[in-house]
């Protein structure tokens, strides 16, 4: 078992790396001396809470997590723990189960004939379709575009927008990405 130093110098080199970032690049980002980091990293440092507290920041972690028993570098997330938000006639999926500003990736399934209506999204907002099995279609602005396994769409998300299984005997799944424009822009 570590100890808190331990504990410390194994977490700060694992964030710091994690970020890509140099030792002197995550010294100039927590005003700390870049010997001061290195010392932090290498188990040496006997840290003030004002040094603890800026290297926090820098990580953008808590202290607690600095010093608490490393962390696992992976998390298990049951599939009965990731909520499955159901409209229409489909079911949109998270593939990214913790929020990423900006961004929303889903597996879309619907069901044998079935639609799900989109929701316009704010203006500048882009959406990516990509067919993964059957056929779907998608309707905005009037016109319909309809898509196979592997083929891609981009179009406008702050406009009015239906997905569409035209096959009535199987289910379609579908990936979404919508990259969200920044709200003001």
């Amino acid at each position: 078992m570590r100890d808190s130093s331990g504990n410390l110098a194994a977490n700060v080199r694992r964030l710091r790396e994690m970020r890509g970032h140099s030792q002197q690049r995550m010294a100039e980002l927590s005003g700390i001396p870049r010997p001061t980091w290195a010392s932090l990293e290498s188990g040496s440092a006997n840290p003030t809470l004002s040094v603890l507290s800026r290297a926090s920041a820098a990580l953008q972690v808590s202290i607690e997590e600095l010093i608490g028993a490393p962390r696992t570098s992976a998390r298990l997330l049951p599939a009965s723990e990731i909520r499955i938000r159901k409209r229409g006639g489909g079911a949109l999926r998270p593939l990214l189960p913790e929020a990423i500003p900006g961004l929303d990736i889903s597996r879309m399934e619907l069901s044998a004939g079935g639609q799900l209506k989109g929701v316009p999204h704010t203006p500048g907002t882009r959406e990516y379709l990509t067919c993964e099995s059957g056929r779907i279609d998608l309707i905005a602005s009037g016109e319909r575009w309809s898509l196979g396994p592997g083929d891609a769409l981009v179009f406008r998300g702050d406009q009015r927008h239906t997905y569409v299984n035209t096959d009535a005997r199987r289910p379609t799944v579908a990936i979404t990405v919508v990259c969200f424009a920044p709200v003001g822009a």
